[in-house]
């Protein structure tokens, strides 16, 4: 009797760890999700926030086209486009999902027969060293990437770690066989990105260099250390640079042919191979922000070997580690391929920007050492500071604190003295408005992830705020708005001023502060300033103190408001909806408002000159592809009609997201597309990072477990959950009814089980 009971207790304990296995979630990655259209997501290899993406690049269409901006840009951002027929090499460095670009480095492309050295054009891919493809000959995975170029016979195989792209080709007899190495190719590219590059042969297996360009990063250098598999038997380049004036006295040697050292601004080399049917040749491609022996050292220290299929398992270990962070219950292949892949992309960016060594470059161009912590770069903080760095704080906490010990270590090298606005690669490009770093570390401060030292990263956020010669916020600070003769997105940029002085005040009240608090709870207010209540709308307003008469609720161009139109932005309290609600005629003006936002037809003349802003995108009038509206449905959380917060996220889940190459209704913006997709299918969401709230919505799984950094799981049922039961009848915390729209930060992080009691009838 004893050994039976034993036996159950075992065979139920098995059961229960099987329950609990994730399983091989890497399966439900679809990299080629949003690589149409707006998406801008790239296919390639990449691990988990790691420095190398290596993906195809199906065109290098220039940046201008005699002497103007060429509008057919804009769909390389990530330099892969899914309609596109043809591609022109696998470059090593990607922007996802972002609306504009730069990066695009070093571009590898193999071929065979006749060597050229221009990719040629689209439509006669005869014309260069590009090569047609097919999606059927077209593998993409986390960490894994598979191509078959057609008009070569080549089978191109790529894989990554943090540092290091990872190359296989496969290729057929040939006594022609060439690996180009193009240093001209650029995303965002035109004629003088280029500063300079350089390559170094330093033996027939192992060539280093570096490539310095001027795009959105005015000044940004990366380096490389290239080893083959093979020796090449010959090698050379060729310099398309326009007539240089002083060229020394280089003309003694022949530079083009088997000439170790090749220096200029637009740079394309070859290495040449004698390749027998089925030769794998491989290429480790290592990058460094420091130097050529920072790249060789990270090559060395990450792919000592020859490997391929070992570095391609430990790629897609270190996915199933990350994705198993939440494992997710539901029936729907497609849900699960939308959900991993959203994770996925939430896990690729901000990316690790330093050597194996720590080392790394400062935005003052200095060589600095990042000590007990790991260093990141590309911040999309207009973007990411709604729900990317919230959902951070929530399943990666170490790694957020890192993130923001790199912004911090931004500011003390800052010449401006401010956290990051926009930045990438040792740059700032101070795209876009606001200070948004500062809700990044004060929503840390607030939810107790913050083992850096909080007071001097307040008191960053406050010298950041006081910048007075920064976008107007020397106005905003001296009248509580920015004026619209003074700013073309006046209007927005205080509506996010005010908001980020609501972070500080936050912060400052968690460290007793009172007086900083006191200060900027006031500044905080300032967003009424431009609140217009002759018409219930926010409004541009002059420096006379009256609000402009030229004005169009619906325009997205030209109105005082960055990416949006005065509709959407109207919206944009996120820190005080209760005051917004009031100012704006009371909850039930409220909702009439925010239901004709949904349901009325925004004509494509509103924003036909807003390159973000496309039909794609818009529901009604709401901009879901466009962030300042992603807390937009959480609103009626407000009112008395919560229901309909409900209803209107599981509408804007199947409408914007699905699980094909034109699934995502916008940019993902570094993730934070999928961020929203991730919490809103949890049935949550951070309406005000930098509070500790997330107002509840309407759970789109079947129930989900979340693996929590401090080793407790938080569990979230939906009972009776399915397309038609949208609506919230109950909600259970632990067992007990939770009467309210919102769970706290720390009833999340202490563990336990929120359940969600699913009917296709609204509430009464």
């Amino acid at each position: 009797m004893m050994k039976k009971q034993l036996c159950l207790i075992l065979l139920f304990v098995v059961k229960q760890t099987i329950a609990q296995q994730p399983g091989n979630l890497v399966q439900y990655v679809k990299p080629i999700i949003g690589t149409q259209r707006m998406g801008h997501t790239y296919p390639g290899a990449t691990v988990p926030f790691g420095m190398v993406q290596l993906s195809p690049d199906t065109d290098t269409i220039p940046y201008e086209m005699n002497g103007k901006y060429n509008p057919d840009v804009y769909k390389y951002c990530a330099g892969y486009q899914y309609d596109d027929k043809t591609i022109v090499g696998f470059s090593h460095t990607h922007f996802s999902g972002t609306g504009h670009s730069d990066l695009g480095d070093f571009l590898v492309m193999p071929s065979v027969g006749e060597l050229k050295l221009n990719p040629g054009i689209a439509s006669d891919p005869a014309s260069g060293f590009r090569s047609g493809f097919s999606h059927n000959n077209e593998v993409a995975e986390a960490g894994y990437y598979k191509v078959k170029l057609d008009k070569y016979d080549i089978t191109a195989e790529l894989t990554a770690t943090t540092r290091v792209g990872f190359h296989q080709y496969t290729f057929p007899q040939s006594d022609h066989a060439h690996i180009i190495l193009d240093l001209m190719a650029g995303i965002y590219n035109y004629d003088d990105k280029n500063v300079w590059t350089f390559v170094r042969v330093e033996n027939d297996t192992l060539v280093t260099g570096y490539r310095q360009t001027n795009g959105w990063g005015r000044t940004r250098t990366v380096y490389f250390a290239m080893s083959f598999s093979k020796p090449f038997y010959r090698y050379g380049n060729r310099n398309f640079s326009k007539r240089q004036v002083y060229r020394g006295f280089w003309g003694k040697f022949d530079q083009n042919n088997n000439f170790p050292e090749m220096a200029g601004k637009q740079l394309r080399a070859f290495f040449d191979f004698k390749t027998t049917a089925g030769e794998k040749i491989m290429v480790k491609f290592a990058l460094s922000p420091v130097s050529t022996a920072g790249a060789l050292q990270n090559l060395r220290t990450e792919t000592p070997g020859w490997d391929f299929e070992k570095v391609k398992q430990d790629a897609q270990n270190a996915w199933q580690k990350e994705l198993s962070r939440i494992a997710i219950r539901t029936g729907s292949i497609e849900d699960k391929q939308s959900f991993y892949t959203s994770m996925y992309h939430a896990f690729i960016n901000p990316v690790t920007y330093q050597d194996v060594d720590g080392a790394y470059r400062g935005l003052d161009q200095n060589i600095h050492v990042a000590n007990g912590f790991t260093n990141y770069t590309i911040f999309s903080l207009w973007d990411t500071y709604r729900a990317l760095h919230p959902f951070f704080n929530l399943v990666q906490p170490a790694r957020n604190a890192d993130m923001i010990r790199s912004m911090l270590a931004h500011y003390d090298q800052s010449a401006q003295h401010m956290l990051p606005v926009w930045s990438h690669y040792a740059n700032e490009n101070w795209c876009m408005s606001g200070y948004h770093s500062v809700s990044v570390i004060a929503d840390a401060i607030i939810k107790g992830n913050a083992p850096f030292d909080a007071n001097k990263a307040l008191d960053a956020c406050i010298e950041t705020s006081r910048h007075r010669n920064f976008d107007g916020l020397g106005y905003y600070i001296d009248m509580g708005y920015v004026p619209a003769e003074k700013n073309g997105s006046s209007v927005s940029t205080t509506l996010e001023y005010a908001y980020d002085d609501w972070c500080i005040a936050q912060a400052a009240k968690k460290l007793g502060r009172t007086d900083v608090y006191n200060e900027y709870i006031k500044r905080s207010e300032n967003y009424k300033n431009v609140f217009d209540p002759s018409i219930g709308y926010m409004r541009p307003k002059l420096a006379d103190g009256t609000f402009r008469k030229d004005f169009d609720l619906l325009s997205t161009h030209n109105q005082g408001f960055i990416e949006g139109n005065a509709w959407n932005f109207s919206l944009f309290v996120p820190h005080d909806p209760v005051t917004m609600i009031n100012m704006m005629g009371g909850k039930k003006r409220f909702v009439q408002h925010l239901d004709s936002l949904f349901t009325m037809e925004l004509p494509d003349k509103f924003f036909a000159e807003t390159e973000d802003i496309t039909r794609d995108g818009i529901i009604g009038n709401y901009v879901h592809g466009n962030e300042p509206s992603h807390h937009v449905a959480y609103l009626y959380n407000w009112t008395d009609q919560s229901w309909k917060t409900q209803e209107r996220v599981r509408m804007i889940l199947k409408k914007m997201y699905a699980a094909r190459p034109d699934g995502l209704g916008g940019n993902d913006d570094c993730g934070q597309m999928s961020a929203w997709y991730i919490f809103t299918t949890l049935g949550f969401y951070p309406v005000a990072p930098g509070s500790d709230q997330y107002s509840l919505g309407s759970p789109a799984v079947d129930g989900a477990v979340l693996q929590l950094e401090n080793g407790k799981t938080f569990e979230i049922e939906a009972v009776n959950q399915s397309t038609t039961n949208v609506f919230v009848q109950k909600v259970l915390l632990n067992g007990q009814p939770l009467n309210r729209t919102y769970i706290t930060h720390q009833e999340i992080m202490s563990g336990g089980k929120l359940t969600f009691y699913m009917s296709g009838k609204r509430p009464k």
